[in-house]
């Protein structure tokens, strides 16, 4: 047997369809604050708060950091936890719609009390979606389920994008008040989640799989597990490449293209490319393999940049059309590399005898929460480096900060992320048959 081929499990009885959507609909009410954290929470910092540029970029940042250091406690509590996945995202729906709440119920000025709630909504948010993830490994066996799954949260992801990038600024925009907006998306959120704990039933893992690791001979299995690092390496520079293009689309309609309603329409629009991408992504990582689609999504993101660079004076529409389909190539990104991870723990388990699963995704989250803080900390700081101020009219040097950094930036990222997904080793289907990974 090659050695990047991993041996097949006992087969697994397949999913029952209808739980599959279910199960993928939990991540519309996770993107529902996911994707207002990440698309508003900076622009909230600094332009409704009137924090400084760099104060909201360091809040931001420590936030972020403290979401990854979460994010891998919490995998590391589930790992060695008896409760049930299903059980602990249950039991934090509630929690997390109320601290989203209090995250924009921030009185202005107040750089304390944003962090100290934005560390308080990660922390839910992590012991809550941490689980949720982890069982991706097990309510999904096959190649074929797990792309179906990565297909359908990312598709309700993706309608939650839509939702969140039109109702949020609607609904602060009609009310005056961030705090009701968010109290409106945790009314949706809360109950979706309840249901879907409640409904969607946890299979065990096999008698040989049940035996929980230490969590150091965990991190141990893991530092071992080649697919694991890889994966982690790639998904953490195309992530940070999707932030810096997502975070970026606010300020270049506002100050580069004096449009500031076109920054919500540009959200929301890209939101719709990745409805649109996914079911395209999805069936070209059924048929020919998830690495497939990261090196075709890679590719096209690199080459968009470089032919925008070409348009002298791109307007609205011009902006608005790179960015929507940088969006459909940032979707295949994600989906390749949810649909890798629970290959990566099969593998890791194939080749070191232990299967760690909850601590995995934790570590995972880690990674990539750490390369997002980062991203918006420089995002903050080359800002007012380069002369921002909010609310007013932009400097020649600050005009081009803004543009450039959202262009040169990902391509730079997209490029380090291909280079690690080309390390990525291939599995061997659970069906039996030897399939690109």
């Amino acid at each position: 047997m090659p050695r990047d081929e991993t041996p097949a499990p006992v087969p697994a009885v397949p999913a029952a369809r209808a739980t599959l959507v279910l199960f993928g609909a939990g991540d519309f009410a996770f993107n529902l604050y996911w994707q207002a954290i990440s698309l508003y929470l900076l622009f909230y910092y600094i332009d409704a708060l009137a924090l400084p540029p760099a104060t909201a970029g360091l809040v931001f940042l420590i936030g972020a950091t403290w979401d990854g250091a979460a994010d891998f406690l919490a995998g590391a509590a589930a790992e060695r936890m008896r409760l049930s996945y299903r059980r602990l995202v249950g039991l934090g729906a509630l929690p997390l719609g109320l601290t989203f709440i209090a995250m924009f119920a921030v009185p202005a000025g107040a750089a304390t009390w944003a962090l100290a709630t934005q560390i308080a909504f990660r922390t839910v948010y992590a012991f809550t979606n941490i689980p949720y993830a982890a069982w991706t490994t097990r309510v999904a066996q096959t190649g074929r389920e797990r792309s179906l799954v990565a297909g359908l949260r990312m598709g309700f992801g993706s309608a939650a994008s839509i939702f969140v990038a039109l109702a949020l600024p609607w609904l602060v925009q009609r009310t005056g008040s961030y705090d009701f907006a968010a109290a409106m998306l945790a009314v949706v959120g809360v109950p979706l989640l309840a249901i879907m704990a409640w409904r969607v039933p946890e299979p065990l893992p096999r008698a040989d799989s049940a035996r929980r690791p230490t969590i150091r001979s965990g991190l141990a299995a893991l530092a071992r597990n080649r697919a694991f690092v890889a994966l982690n390496l790639a998904a953490a520079a195309g992530g940070a490449a999707t932030a810096l293009t997502s975070q970026s689309v606010l300020y270049v309609f506002r100050y580069v293209l004096d449009d500031a309603a076109g920054g919500p329409r540009a959200l929301a629009g890209m939101a719709v490319s990745s409805l649109i991408a996914v079911p395209i992504w999805t069936a070209r990582a059924r048929a020919k393999g998830p690495r497939a689609v990261w090196f075709s999504a890679g590719i096209l993101a690199l080459l968009l940049p470089a032919g925008f660079t070409m348009v002298a004076h791109p307007g609205g529409f011009a902006t608005a059309a790179f960015l929507l389909a940088m969006q459909m190539a940032f979707t295949g990104f994600a989906l390749a590399a949810w649909t890798l991870l629970p290959d990566a723990v099969d593998w890791g388990e194939a080749h070191s005898g232990k299967r760690v699963e909850a601590l995995a995704f934790g570590t995972y989250a880690l990674v990539q929460k750490i390369a997002l803080a980062v991203t918006g900390f420089a995002i903050g700081a080359v800002y007012q480096a380069n002369g921002f101020v909010a609310g007013t009219v932009q400097t020649a040097d600050s005009l081009y900060a803004i543009r450039w950094l959202m262009l040169a930036g990902p391509a730079v990222l997209i490029a380090a992320m291909l280079a690690a997904v080309i390390a990525i080793p291939r599995r061997r289907d659970p069906q039996g048959a030897i399939r690109p990974a």
